[in-house]
């Protein structure tokens, strides 16, 4: 199944698409939004030119990076802002007070073509205090996109991660699959967990909505109801299977099984330890191979996974071999997984050569069960044989985290900086428009990210530039780039007139977010105790934002 492309379309005069859900419009907003902008358009503020970034102040699971997603859907809504005569009619009944019709004709007329959207590209790392979008136009109307922007931004992010540090840990060599859809929070928790965990590294996904709305690669098999519904091998009416090549055909493909699984049960190098298997299981394992000889993965664990599923399995996969097929392998779905797929592989492995197969001691085993990163990590510890995981509930219900804690503030208005003030210092904004540019170094890796004022010269490779923490003074240092990276591009340029990027296809945003991962200093991104990445500020960026907090902060009086 190819990825789709998630760029622009022309559709019915529309500038692209709308965004996958279609509950996502002007009115998917917090009341306030529209009372502030009935109060600036009766303070004929309306049309201030505002500057707002939207960032995080803290890493998610206890890390140190974070996955940035949210993007495309984000361009989206904006593309397509537009509010309808019920809609305005819905508002202007809950506003408080009486709403004058100058308000309704501007409401009407809005849209986003006089807004302007810089953003990372998404997939990138990402880290805290940086701008992850900065959106600037009307003050009304860019805080009616405030919070849809963070809803599309923030759990999208968010899973992304979650998504990402699982194929940290899991290594590059396995493969990994979303199985979360039954345990989602609704369907749209679902859709999106699916399209972001693909971003943030995982290669296939159950739910089959996502795969026909974005192109993601589906993979699933069968259930345990399935194995128990047999009966026994006598239900299978249809028997036949014709061979790989189509040359010839199989009339009794059951008894082909039953004659492997006595080959198996009397091998020698077995040591004569596969008794009696379940009956009814062996007839599942047929009966879905006789429908998918192609893609036979069978789940070995309904009864007995050693006793039962594995031996069972080999024999339906030792049937379809004589055919020309080869199959998947199988998934355990309980018990002591490391213990399991060690035990399984070592019968592969005997299979192959007792039988003369070669390849059959790689087939393929797939853990699932509640699986998380404790867990993918534990077995790396104690050493396993695991291809492929698939996991669900702690992936997309991001249970070691509910939220990421994005804010959306305003940083300029009328080219006047703005700052928010708190006693806590990791909430104090940065104002001003800004430039942000990744600083790396010699080895590949990026050392600091920096934010300078918008027309502040550009750090330049080989140049020694002054990295300053934006508020501990004493925190500083020299960087001589050898890479210099600007973040924020432009994807809604509105009718400024500048050049607006594309959005790329999803898979170019998953190859994006992995060659990220790769770009950055292990220590980074290691899963425990991992090195804090420098986000830093121009020493004249630094001046500016302590001269703006001293003239902001009210001076207090003793008496």
């Amino acid at each position: 199944m190819e990825a789709k492309t998630n760029g622009p379309s022309v559709n019915a005069g529309r500038v692209m698409d709308g965004p996958t859900n279609p509950m996502v419009t002007p009115l998917l907003t917090d009341l306030y939004q529209f009372t502030m902008a009935y109060a600036y358009w009766k303070a004929g503020k309306h049309n201030d030119r505002a500057v707002f970034d939207l960032y995080f102040r803290k890493n998610p699971f206890g890390g140190e990076f974070t996955v940035f997603a949210g993007l495309e859907e984000c361009i989206k809504l904006i593309a397509n802002f537009k509010l309808t005569e019920e809609e305005i009619s819905f508002i202007c009944e809950t506003l408080p007070g009486s709403c004058e019709e100058g308000f309704v004709k501007y409401l009407r007329n809005i849209d986003c073509s006089d807004v302007e959207v810089y953003a990372i590209s998404e997939g990138t790392v990402v880290f805290p205090k940086v701008p992850l979008l900065r959106v600037e136009g009307p003050v009304a109307v860019v805080q009616l996109l405030e919070t849809p922007v963070l809803n599309l931004v923030n759990f999208a992010s968010l899973v992304a991660t979650n998504a990402a540090r699982h194929r940290l840990v899991a290594g590059k060599s396995k493969m990994l699959l979303e199985f979360g859809l039954r345990r989602a929070q609704g369907p749209d928790g679902a859709i999106s967990a699916s399209k972001y965990c693909y971003i943030g590294g995982f290669d296939a996904t159950s739910n089959v909505a996502a795969g026909r709305l974005f192109g993601i690669p589906l993979r699933g098999t069968h259930s345990h109801a399935f194995v128990s519904s047999f009966m026994s091998p006598d239900e299978i009416l249809e028997r036949s299977l014709h061979r790989s090549d189509g040359s010839s055909t199989c009339e009794d493909f059951v008894s082909l099984v039953q004659s492997w699984l006595s080959k198996i049960q009397w091998a020698k190098a077995l040591g004569n330890t596969v008794g009696e298997t379940n009956q009814s299981e062996l007839a599942a394992f047929t009966s879905y191979a006789l429908a998918f000889p192609n893609n036979f993965l069978a789940l070995v664990d309904t009864y007995d996974v050693m006793r039962s599923g594995v031996p069972n399995f080999c024999a339906v996969a030792l049937a379809l071999n004589d055919l020309g097929y080869k199959s998947v392998g199988i998934r355990l779905d309980s018990g002591d997984l490391a213990y399991l797929s060690g035990e399984a592989r070592k019968i592969f492995q005997i299979i192959e050569k007792e039988f003369g197969l070669p390849g059959f001691g790689k087939t393929s085993i797939t853990a699932s069960n509640d699986l998380n990163e404790e867990t993918l990590d534990a077995l790396n510890k104690q050493g396993h044989e695991v291809d492929c995981y698939g996991i669900g509930t702690y992936l997309v219900t991001c249970y070691a985290q509910a939220a990421l804690g994005c804010v959306f503030k305003l940083v300029e208005i009328n080219n006047q900086p703005r700052i928010k003030l708190s006693e806590d210092v990791s909430k104090v904004s940065i104002p001003c428009k800004k430039r942000c540019y990744r600083l790396y170094g010699r080895e590949g890796y990026s050392l600091v990210d920096i934010m300078t004022g918008e027309n502040e010269p550009c750090p330049k490779v080989g140049e020694r530039i002054l990295c300053r923490h934006p508020f501990n003074e004493s925190k500083r240092a020299y960087v001589v780039p050898q890479r210099v990276e600007e973040l924020l591009k432009c994807y809604w340029p509105g009718k400024s007139g500048k050049v607006r990027e594309e959005l790329p296809a999803l898979k170019d945003i998953r190859d994006h977010c992995i060659k990220q991962l790769e770009q950055m200093r292990p220590d980074h991104i290691r899963r425990l105790n991992p090195t804090p990445y420098k986000v830093s500020v121009s020493a004249k960026l630094y001046d500016f934002i302590h001269f703006l907090w001293l003239n902001e902060a009210p001076v207090g009086e003793l008496q």
